[in-house]
């Protein structure tokens, strides 16, 4: 298994799919939904897009099918549905710092927040 810091930075799909994993077990289309509700509308991934960064992740241990599932009464049994692993929080932490360092930079040099309109 690779270390965290080889991933970094993440592609926007898997920061989205990480990021909305970080709150619960989901399947690949509430995946989808929530990366959508979370980047305001700004990322639109298609399930080729999702899927193959779900495998991918697999693969490296950031995320892994979970366990446990809804009552198969109130849900799809062909559904799989991931979880998010400590090596993903890890991953998404990194990611997350990192963004935070680079809007501080932008922030110093005036090129976000505090703006004057004019």
């Amino acid at each position: 298994m690779k270390t965290t810091p080889t991933f970094i930075p993440l592609t926007p799909a898997v920061f989205h799919i990480l990021l909305a994993l970080s709150d619960g077990d989901k399947h690949g289309y509430r995946i989808m939904q929530t990366a959508q509700a979370q980047s305001g509308g700004r990322l639109r991934m298609g399930a080729g897009t999702l899927y193959g960064s779900i495998k991918r992740m697999l693969t490296d241990g950031l995320i892994e099918e979970a366990g446990e599932r809804p009552d198969p009464a109130m849900d799809d049994e062909r559904r799989r549905y991931y979880h998010i692993t400590e090596h993903g929080r890890k991953a998404l932490q990194a990611e997350a710092d990192r963004i935070a360092f680079l809007a501080g930079q932008l922030k110093s040099l005036h090129l976000i927040g505090n703006r004057h309109e004019g």
